[in-house]
């Protein structure tokens, strides 16, 4: 048995009850726990937005203990953007004081006619009015919050999830308070809101903690995962993604070739380098942001930032690769400043990045306004503030606007915005994509390591031999560690350090008195992914939108000038084994 308890969220009635969590849960949390959830209580043909749809929240299985680099949190809901199930992923303190709560998930169901707050701390949650926090910035909502509450750990949603934007994400605080860790993907800030449930705050002050059933075990993981993070390259003191973030990845990406730029019209450019990771790291500098810099207390990697304006004042948070990429490159714009506050404006609105870059270069292809045109794509963002027409098109996603200017170059999977590699120069990150139960997302099973950085074996990204293979390991042994609760670039050591690996195993055998071996985290993946592909096919999916969209099989991109070239039948192999 366990201490931790299943929080469930009544907005009908305004009940808020601990329940104990079921035996058949017992070892699930992060994306195990949050999609069996959905899988077992909502209905796949349910309107996301309707009264019959749930939202989740659930930390990782070792969330909330010493382990290193894992303060990760899953949300779970039926997406408004894809129809399907979703996990939008996040590194966030929040995760951490829900388990020191001895919280192992949250389930939010009902709707309630006017926008709550919900108030966790040791002695009990209660539902607050939340009204004279709806309409503002989450800048400075956030900053009204703390205020009024103290320190708190906080997620919330913004304007763009209260116009019911397929586009809006849920915000949680970074370390300095400011609201720019989002589970951005999926439009679960609209459901979210959809609950009538606004915010969320929790006060871990004096909390038990996570209980540990075998420390001596979880020790002696916890040191062989800290040792493997250290020795790896990528992920040490000092190494790539501590002393340039995660945009190291621009110039290593557009070397490739697989750098979207101007809506996926070609993989390469000159200009990248204007807004790479050690171009940004110069800026830092001058300027007195913060790098390196972790999302979350006890992250050894500290891959994240703080960028600032020039002056060095409004602090923004971190620019990610993604985020820069879908705001810069893709849209043509290769200005820093100009993506820090596009930035800016997606955490302040609550809008999805990647999102949100891809649906403004569809406009932009559909002439709404102009490739490279960065003040007309800030002052369209600003439209959603004012709820013009124009800015329904923003708020709904790339689909949704290409289909409205009649654009057919439209870069998405079951309606979810392509990131930040070309799938016609990285073919297994392609055929993840396409077979993804989540759409379009390179979270799902990122072959990058294998494909582009060489890490767990190098293999030739314009190879397609063995690539859905490749993508189907990835994907269940991504699946397992949103379980598990470790950041997911913890896979670069765990892929190269058989002990590391070792470790993340002997740290969840010690938190849950569990057998697990190594050969057991790839099936433990599998069958979240079973769970959600049932899920997905009931809701009404078929192989057919296991597809990468028609001008990307058609289109040859440069400089390598190929087309995506899997075939039907191998993006189907992915699953039929």
């Amino acid at each position: 048995m366990t201490n931790e308890k299943i929080l469930r969220v009544d907005m009908d009635s305004g009940d808020v009850v601990f329940e104990d969590i079921p035996q058949e849960y017992e070892h699930f949390a992060g994306r195990a726990f949050t999609s069996n959830v959905i899988s077992d209580e909502v209905d796949p043909e349910c309107h996301p937005l309707g009264p019959n749809n749930k939202l989740v929240f659930s930390s990782g299985i070792i969330t909330g203990t010493s382990a290193p680099s894992s303060g990760r949190l899953s949300v779970g809901s039926k997406s408004p953007l894809t129809g399907g199930i979703k996990e939008s992923n996040v590194g966030t303190d929040f995760s951490q004081a829900l388990k020191k709560l001895q919280i192992r998930g949250i389930i939010v169901e009902g709707q309630s006619d006017e926008y709550k707050l919900l108030k966790i701390d040791k002695d009990g949650v209660e539902l607050v009015p939340a009204e004279e926090w709806s309409g503002i910035g989450l800048y400075e909502a956030f900053d009204q919050l703390r205020d009024e509450f103290g320190d708190v750990s906080i997620s919330g949603v913004g304007i763009a999830a209260e116009m019911s934007g397929f586009n809006s994400g849920i915000a949680f605080n970074d370390p300095e308070g400011l609201s720019s860790r989002y589970a951005g993907r999926g439009g679960l800030g609209a459901v979210m809101a959809s609950r009538g449930l606004k915010y969320i705050v929790v006060d871990d002050n004096d909390a038990p903690g996570v209980e540990i059933k075998d420390r001596e075990l979880f020790k002696k993981g916890r040191k062989k995962v800290v040792d493997g993070l250290q020795e790896h390259d990528v992920t040490k003191t000092d190494g790539a993604l501590s002393n340039y973030g995660t945009s190291v990845l621009i110039n290593i990406v557009n070397e490739v070739g697989a750098l979207p730029h101007y809506n996926f019209s070609k993989g390469q450019s000159e200009e990248a380098e204007k807004v790479s990771g050690e171009r940004k790291v110069e800026e830092i500098e001058k300027r007195g942001g913060e790098n390196p810099h972790t999302c979350s207390p006890g992250c050894i990697i500290q891959c994240s930032e703080v960028w600032t304006k020039e002056d060095g004042s409004d602090p923004v948070g971190a620019l990610e690769y993604e985020s820069v990429w879908a705001l810069g490159p893709n849209c043509g714009i290769f200005d820093l400043d100009v993506v820090g506050e596009l930035n800016r404006k997606c955490n302040d609105l609550g809008m999805d990045t990647i999102e949100t870059g891809a649906t403004i270069a569809v406009a932009m292809e559909g002439e709404l306004l102009e490739f490279g045109d960065g003040e007309a794509a800030l002052e369209l963002l600003e439209e959603v503030r004012e709820n013009t027409p124009r800015s329904k098109l923003i708020l709904n996603g790339a689909k949704f606007a290409g289909d409205a200017l009649g654009v057919n170059r439209v870069p998405v999977v079951k309606n979810q915005a392509m990131p930040a590699y070309d799938p016609r120069a990285v073919k297994g990150i392609g055929i993840t994509y396409a077979t993804s139960t989540m759409g379009a997302d390179h979270t799902a099973g990122y072959s990058i390591c294998q494909e582009v950085l060489g890490v767990g074996g190098k293999r030739d990204p314009l190879e397609i031999n063995g690539k859905p293979e490749l993508s189907r390991e990835m994907q269940a042994t991504t699946a397992a560690i949103d379980s598990v609760g470790h950041c997911l670039f913890s896979a670069f050591a765990l892929l190269d350090i058989e002990e590391a690996l070792e470790g993340v195993v002997e740290e969840v055998n010690g938190v849950l008195d569990t057998d697990m071996t190594i050969d057991d985290v790839v099936e433990y993946g599998q069958d979240i992914l079973k769970t959600e592909r049932e899920f997905n096919k009931a809701a009404g999916f078929t192989k057919q939108d296991d597809r990468i969209p028609e001008f990307m099989r058609e289109e040859k991109l440069p400089p390598h000038n190929v087309a995506f070239e899997v075939s039907n039948e191998q993006l189907d192999s992915v699953f039929e084994k």
